[in-house]
């Protein structure tokens, strides 16, 4: 069953992006990632329920809290900048760039907290990944819009930092919180976070707007979410962590699979074998991680 669920975890995953871009085609970008939040938040909790008690709430140190609520800030700017990149580009190239953050985040551990076992494999892994990413990016992808905003490219670079700086905060102030609590408890600072830019940039007479399809795949996008993480706990509690690690990640897979079969993008030989690079590369850092 705990294969299942690891399947089912990163099957899941691989939806989010393609429901969040489906609920995008017209809805703003700030908007959506507000409203598909509530959804999570929702999810985030009963998730939290289900894998521990909630009344350990009242043991998180002042420290802790500093910073679940700055890893909540790095996660709510990674999924704001996610969607952005996600109405403005293919999906088929804004994932890959977007599961770079394993990368960034890695090469931080090494840098900060030493982590070195296995040094030469993992930059090996780095090194493909990043020859893979580079791969699924075209000529045209780094030229500047026309309209002198941010492109695709940049927004998608920024959600990967923006994840890799939530991992390294992680590391560094939340051990001592249950994961799937700390989730739950950062995903408030989420939402509070992406309702707030919305009333910033006076976005909020638009949630009247939304598109009832739209609405209903940003739904189906926060349940993906939910469903994603219940499957991974369950995993990750009942089966082989190294094993469940490495089939979620893979989720990039599905992600651009189902791109493929809905919304008809193709991917060249090129990045085609940049894909399986990055695939190559992200089991194998796993591995030795």
């Amino acid at each position: 069953m705990w294969v299942i669920a690891a399947c089912g975890s990163a099957l899941f995953a691989g939806l989010v992006a393609i429901l969040g871009k489906l609920g995008v085609q017209t809805t703003d970008s700030d908007v959506a990632t507000a409203m598909r939040t509530c959804v999570v938040l929702v999810l985030a909790w009963v998730v939290a329920a289900c894998v521990g008690p909630l009344g350990a709430i009242g043991e998180i140190q002042p420290r802790t809290w500093l910073f679940l609520v700055l890893s909540g800030l790095a996660t709510g700017g990674s999924w704001i900048c996610y969607f952005k990149a996600l109405s403005l580009g293919d999906v088929n190239k804004v994932v890959p760039i977007d599961k770079s953050s394993a990368v960034l985040a890695s090469l931080l551990a090494i840098a900060l907290f030493g982590e070195t076992a296995n040094l030469g494999v993992k930059l090996a892994a780095i090194a493909v990944i990043l020859v893979g990413t580079l791969m699924m990016i075209e000529r045209k992808d780094v030229r500047p819009p026309r309209d002198g905003g941010l492109g695709w490219l940049a927004y998608a670079v920024l959600a990967a930092l923006f994840a890799a700086l939530t991992a390294i905060l992680g590391k560094v102030g939340i051990d001592g919180v249950e994961s799937s609590l700390g989730t739950a408890i950062r995903t408030c600072v989420v939402l509070a976070a992406s309702w707030g830019i919305v009333a910033w940039k006076g976005k909020l007479g638009l949630v009247r707007g939304i598109e009832r399809r739209e609405l209903a795949f940003l739904a189906l996008s926060g349940l993906a979410t939910g469903a994603s993480w219940l499957c991974y706990y369950y995993a990750l509690q009942t089966g082989v962590v190294s094993v469940v690690v490495q089939v979620d990640k893979l989720s990039i897979v599905a992600s651009i699979a189902f791109a493929w079969l809905v919304l008809g993008e193709r991917l060249s030989r090129k990045t085609s074998l940049g894909l399986l690079l990055i695939v190559v590369g992200t089991v194998a850092m796993t591995a030795f991680a």
